[in-house]
């Protein structure tokens, strides 16, 4: 017999809990047994004083097991993943499943939606009219086998656990906990039935972990629970430094990574192409996906074979027939009405730093993002991003443009827009977007 307070009360003490006391008290909370604010007393207690590797694995399974496991036997091939701790702008999934799929590598997809500043893969694919991500998992497997990858959401089946905790870890000021975040993010990878996941692991101004040594952490303790469910795993620590790409909003990214597979480019008043660092994610992302399944006999050839994907079409072809599938017309993809609020420079030099989680705060003003899990979304509103750290600046320069077609709320980004950079007269170090590849 075990009794939710004395567990809390073990936790908070910083003694390790038994396997059997975290299932208890995990799989009593998902059947309503246990409330809310026990649930967020212990999630508190974790989040103070961790949890050990042991502790950590065995959250993960329970949350894993307490609904169902997808059957991806009857797929035959490879079945990959890839799994990005969030930030601005970041949409690299968009592109990599039609280029992976392209290759014919399996890439089943259960994603999720944007919560606080970083974005979410559902939402940008809901900004296509009628794409529908609530497919079943037969469907899922269906599709997946046609098609090469398919996206849908976590279903009521997959991770029911997760799913109730996570809700309450975000207004609980809990969701930074190394424990609890290793566990929501590989009981839901485990559930898809995937042979290998490459993680993308941010840090920076506008990720999770502030820090490369932070991401490096979180990195291994992900790398380390796939491993030991026998996946091959792969992370990579990316800068979330600055804004990825060149828009962060729903249909805004959804229309660059069109603009990507259709093999253009987007060239600012600087000469660079600000779909470029998109782009190259979004290739090494694949070709590590891709070299993982045995497709390639190195991660050259692998990245070769991604980058012949994207150029040849059959990505964008890919994308396409994914898009019809599920219901999406990308042809009607809406666009703002508006896109009349720019933030202007008051300065010159050069571009040191952004404040990329205060943009993304900008875009929650803009309703692009969420600040609760059930705040309705304008899919065609967001921040255009026309310079990249290390620009050269003269006064009046356009740093962000507003889209949106509600012009009622671009002051308020606006005003915040504008304190979300830092301008010098020393040009900064190059912006290196991928930092370290943890094999």
């Amino acid at each position: 017999m075990y009794f939710p307070a004395e567990i809390i009360k073990k936790k908070r003490n910083k003694y390790e809990l038994t396997a059997e006391e975290i299932e208890f008290f995990i799989m009593s909370y998902t059947r309503g047994e246990i409330p809310d604010y026990q649930m967020s007393a212990l999630l508190m207690a974790i989040f103070f004083n961790g949890m050990t590797t042991t502790e950590t694995v065995t959250l993960t399974k329970t949350m894993l097991h307490s609904g169902v496991v997808v059957d991806t036997s009857s797929i035959d091939g490879f079945k990959t993943d890839k799994h990005s701790t969030g930030g601005v702008g970041d949409k690299t999934s968009l592109i990599l499943g039609p280029v992976v799929a392209a290759a014919g590598v399996y890439v089943p997809m259960i994603s999720g939606r944007g919560l606080g500043h970083t974005g979410g893969t559902l939402d940008k694919l809901e900004s296509i009219p009628g794409f529908n991500t609530q497919q079943s998992l037969e469907k899922f497997i269906e599709l997946t086998k046609k098609i090469g990858t398919c996206f849908i959401g976590q279903t009521k089946d997959i991770c029911p656990a997760d799913k109730k905790i996570y809700a309450l870890r975000d207004v609980t000021a809990t969701v930074e906990s190394l424990p609890l975040i290793c566990a929501s993010i590989m009981s839901k990878k485990m559930a898809e039935g995937i042979d290998g996941l490459v993680l993308d692991v941010k840090f920076g101004s506008g990720a999770f972990m502030k820090t490369p040594a932070k991401a490096k952490e979180l990195a291994q303790a992900l790398m380390a629970i796939g491993q030991g469910y026998g996946k091959k795993v792969v992370a990579m620590l990316t800068s979330m430094e600055q804004p990825l790409g060149r828009f962060s909003g729903n249909s805004l990214e959804v229309f660059e990574c069109l603009e990507i597979m259709k093999n253009k480019k987007f060239i600012s008043a600087d000469g660079i192409d600000l779909y470029e660092d998109t782009r190259e994610l979004s290739l090494q992302l694949s070709a590590h996906m891709i070299f993982m399944s045995g497709k390639t006999a190195s991660l050259a050839d692998a990245y070769n074979l991604a980058a012949e994907m994207l150029v040849s079409g059959k990505a964008l072809k890919k994308f396409e027939e994914m898009c019809a599938a599920q219901g999406g017309d990308i042809h009607k993809l809406p666009s703002a009405k508006n896109k009349s609020a720019v933030v202007q420079t008051k300065a010159s030099g050069f571009l040191q730093a952004y404040n990329v989680e205060k943009i993304g705060l900008a875009g929650i003003c803009l309703r692009a993002g969420r600040q609760k899990t059930d705040d309705v979304l304008n899919l065609v509103s967001g921040i255009e991003f026309h310079k990249k750290i290390g620009d050269p600046i003269n006064m009046n320069d356009v740093i962000f443009t507003i889209h949106g077609d509600e012009p009622q709320l671009f002051k308020e980004a606006e005003d915040l827009l504008q304190t979300c950079f830092e301008i010098s007269l020393q040009k900064p170090a190059p912006h290196v977007l991928i930092k370290e590849t943890l094999l």
